[in-house]
C-alpha cells in the first residue's frame, strides 16, 4: 500500500505516519499549502516533499490522509476522489454541512472508500463498553454524560482557534468525537441539541469559545451531555482526554479512554509525564483504513458517520447563538 499525506496542519498526522509504517504500508510523500511547514514535516519524518497535491497523487498512491485545516478538507478530498484513491479525512469533516455532504457524495460517486478519523471507535475501553451495551448489560439506557477536554490547541497550530479555518473553537474541536461515540452506542442520531458556550478560559488569547456544554435528546427519550472544552492547563501531562458514563436500568458504566498510563515525576518541580501503556487506538484506526483501501470496501467508520457528528456540532453552534434548543432533522 502506498499512502500520501495531504497537509500536515493537524497534530494527529505526526502519529499517523508511524502508524502507517507500523502497518507495513509505504508513506510515499506529503504536500502542504504551507510549503515551509510541509517541508519541515517531510524532513522530520523522512518523507518525500511534493509541491502540490496533484503532483503527489500523480506519483501513484492507493490512499491519502487529509490532515489539513478543516476548511480545506473538501478541496483535498475532491482531488483524491478524482484520482480514485481511498481517503482518511480528519475530523470534523467540514466547517459547514454543505461541504460535509459534498465530501461524502464525491467519494460515493467516485467509488472510493471514505473514512472519518474517529480513533475512539478503536479504543479498547470504549469497545469493551460497546460490547457490554450490545449484550444488554445495562438494559435500557436512560442517560449519558461525556467529557472531551484538552489543552489550548494553538500550541500545535494557531488555526485551531481560527473561526474560518477551523469552523469554531472548542465545540468544533471536541463535540464530534463524543457525538460519534454516542451514535455508535445508541444506534441513532439526536433529534434536538441545546448548547451553551463561554470564553472564560484564554479570554485574552483567542476569540473563539473555549468551553461549552451540549445537551442531546434522542428519539427514545435518552438524553446525553457533552462537556467540550479547552480547559486543561498548559503543563498538563497529556493533551487532554475523553470520558463517558452511561446510566441504565441495571446499573452504570464509566469509561476513561486514556486511563492506561504510567505517572512519571520529572526532574523539574511539579513536572509530570503520562507515558501510555495501553493499546494505540490510532493504530487500530489506521489498520482498518488501510484494509478498506486495499480491498476497496466500506470502512467500519464512514464518511456518513463524520457527516452526522459534524451536523451535531453545527446544531450546537446554532443553539448557542439563539439560546434555544435546535431540532436536528433526519438526513
Amino acid at each position: 500500500m502506498r499512502v500520501g499525506f495531504l497537509s500536515t496542519a493537524h497534530v494527529h498526522v505526526d502519529a499517523y505516519v508511524g502508524n502507517i509504517r507500523a502497518a507495513g504500508a509505504e508513506v510515499v510523500g506529503v504536500s502542504d499549502d504551507d510549503a515551509e511547514r510541509g517541508m519541515r514535516w517531510a524532513a522530520a519524518h523522512s518523507v518525500a516533499w511534493f509541491p502540490s497535491p496533484q503532483r503527489l497523487l500523480d506519483a501513484g498512491v492507493d490512499a491519502v490522509v487529509v490532515g489539513s485545516e478543516t476548511v480545506h478538507h473538501r478541496r483535498l478530498v475532491e482531488l483524491a476522489a478524482a484520482a480514485g484513491v481511498a481517503v482518511l479525512c480528519e475530523k470534523p469533516l467540514a466547517t459547514n454541512e454543505d461541504d460535509a455532504r459534498a465530501i461524502v457524495d464525491v467519494c460515493a460517486g467516485a467509488g472510493v472508500p471514505l473514512m472519518t478519523a474517529f480513533p475512539m471507535r478503536f479504543s479498547p475501553p470504549l469497545r469493551e463498553s460497546a460490547a457490554l451495551l450490545a449484550d444488554g448489560a445495562l438494559g435500557q439506557v436512560y442517560a449519558c454524560t461525556g467529557t472531551n477536554q484538552s489543552v489550548l490547541p494553538t500550541r500545535h497550530g494557531a488555526w485551531f482557534a481560527d473561526p474560518v479555518l477551523a469552523g469554531g473553537g472548542a465545540l468544533m474541536d471536541h463535540v464530534v468525537h463524543l457525538a460519534d461515540v454516542l451514535r455508535w452506542y445508541l444506534g441513532h442520531d439526536p433529534v434536538d441539541v441545546y448548547a451553551a458556550t463561554n470564553r472564560v478560559l484564554h479570554r485574552d488569547t483567542v476569540t473563539v469559545e473555549t468551553g461549552g456544554l451540549v445537551m442531546l435528546g434522542y428519539p427514545d427519550g435518552v438524553f446525553a451531555t457533552i462537556d467540550s472544552s479547552w480547559s486543561r492547563p498548559e503543563g498538563y501531562p497529556t493533551w487532554g482526554g475523553l470520558t463517558l458514563e452511561l446510566v441504565g436500568e441495571h446499573g452504570t458504566i464509566a469509561v476513561d479512554a486514556f486511563s492506561q498510563h504510567l505517572t512519571v515525576h520529572g526532574a523539574s518541580p511539579g513536572q509530570l509525564d503520562w507515558p501510555m501503556w495501553g493499546s494505540d487506538a490510532n493504530q487500530g484506526m489506521i489498520e482498518e483504513f488501510l484494509d478498506a483501501a486495499r480491498h476497496r470496501r466500506r470502512p467500519s467508520v464512514t464518511g456518513e458517520d463524520g457527516l452526522a457528528a459534524t451536523r451535531v456540532a453545527l446544531a450546537a453552534y446554532r443553539s448557542a447563538a439563539s439560546g434555544e434548543p435546535v431540532a436536528l432533522l433526519a438526513g
